[in-house]
């Protein structure tokens, strides 16, 4: 492998694809930045104050049920369009295509979202959207193996970091509560910002040619290797797994809820949330960009990766206790601060955790996405426990204990591991 041209290592029936850093580079921040910028504008701003104007006494319980099944048919759809991308032959390689299909999919199925009148039909294009938004993504996460030497992937992943942290405040947070007395216009303008993702990424940094590549045909055993999960020396690949897991429904049993936490919990009107809610976000872009960037090198140079993820865990947890014993509409600033920098430090050194932890063997790859697996599976639990817990209690409040317990405990299960320091 050399500076100008790579390709999957082991695969050498693989064409070799140009080795451009800019490009790719580019092509990584932009195309995470316009899929999940837009995905947490609709998610955390605008569906929920959408559902309020249409349903607001069932509105905790639908937004319970969009994350849910949107969630479950990501999970899906990220395997399938992962697999199906990796035997696509075409004159434009094998990612662009279906990163363009999903593209024109998911900004199609946002405008289906925003002209939506009853919570069915915007159950039903949440659900579309998210199975359209995982052609993009796993075809765009798959550039980083397929084009990049293994000896800069570590840049490259941070620049994908970098579009995504970008993305999730500057458009999620910052911008969309503008919309927050219009959401349609703005579900309107984010769809069209989601139909550039792919296009974008296609013109920056186009693939080679692979028509005369040779493909492993797809078949039922091919299906089923995708999901089995290691049973060998995975000891601390389930600590991981459910750490993982606990982590993220502690999480967004939070922030699935920020809007509603800030206005019906803390007591803020719709202009003050207005206001709080682009504080958050930039609040969110020096804890998790600034934070989370420096503390990567740090661990690396001091060999150690537990105290960190520990001490993340710890502070996210003190941010969701705190909402607990102070309500006020200040509280959700530090909030913001400890779950930003925690968060940041988090996800800075998770992805380092999670590969120092896989079961002997040559399905690094499959075993990474069992973990996301754990991920998406946290987001899809924590609407449904948070509605749960206000439905009993009539109050958000037990909820911020239990998320701060639940970080806690994923804490506890980071601190057992043996295979890192």
């Amino acid at each position: 492998m050399n500076e100008t041209t790579t390709a999957l290592e082991g695969s050498p029936a693989i064409p070799a694809q140009p080795w451009r850093p800019v490009r790719v580079g580019l092509a990584l921040t932009l195309g995470s930045m316009l899929c999940l910028g837009p995905f947490m504008a609709f998610n955390a701003v605008l569906l929920p104050a959408r559902i309020e104007m249409i349903d607001p006494d069932s509105k905790i319980a639908v937004v319970a049920m969009l994350a849910t099944s949107g969630v479950l048919v990501a999970t899906i759809a990220n395997v399938l369009f992962g697999a199906l991308s990796d035997m696509t032959r075409s004159r434009f390689g094998r990612r662009t295509p279906w990163m363009i299909f999903g593209s024109v999919g998911a900004s199609a199925s946002l405008a289906l979202v925003a002209g939506s009148t009853t919570i069915p039909m915007m159950v039903f294009g949440w659900c579309l959207f998210q199975f359209f938004l995982n052609a993009v993504i796993a075809p765009l996460i798959a550039m980083l193996p397929d084009r990049v030497p293994k000896a800069r992937r570590g840049t490259m992943s941070a620049l994908y970091g970098l579009g995504q942290l970008l993305g999730i405040a500057v458009m999620g947070q910052i911008t969309a509560p503008r919309f927050l007395t219009d959401p349609t216009t703005g579900m309107y303008i984010f769809a069209g910002l989601m139909l550039l993702a792919g296009p974008f990424v296609a013109l920056i940094a186009p693939e080679a040619s692979n028509r005369h590549q040779p493909r492993e045909p797809f078949t039922s055993k091919v299906l089923l290797a995708a999901f089995a999960f290691p049973v060998r020396e995975s000891r601390d690949y389930y600590l991981v797994f459910f750490g993982r897991v606990l982590n993220i429904v502690g999480t967004y049993v939070v922030t699935g809820y920020q809007l509603y936490i800030i206005k019906d919990y803390l007591g803020a009107s719709t202009q003050e949330a207005a206001s709080i809610m682009p504080l958050l976000g930039i609040i969110s872009l020096f804890g998790s960009v600034f934070v989370g960037t420096a503390i990567g090198p740090i661990s690396d140079r001091l060999k150690r990766r537990k105290v960190f993820i520990i001490g993340a865990s710890v502070l996210m947890a003190f941010g969701a206790g705190f909402l607990f014993f102070v309500q006020a509409p200040w509280a959700i600033l530090v909030y913001g601060v400890a779950n930003s920098i925690g968060g940041g430090i988090y996800n800075s050194i998770e992805q380092a955790v999670s590969t120092e932890v896989l079961p002997a063997g040559d399905r690094a790859a499959k075993d990474l996405g069992f973990l996301n697996v754990a991920a998406t599976g946290g987001q899809a639990v924590a609407p449904a426990l948070t509605s749960g817990v206000i439905a009993i209690a009539g109050t958000f409040a037990p909820a911020f204990l239990a998320a701060s317990g639940l970080l806690l405990a994923s804490s506890v299960l980071f601190s057992m591991l043996k295979k890192t320091r």
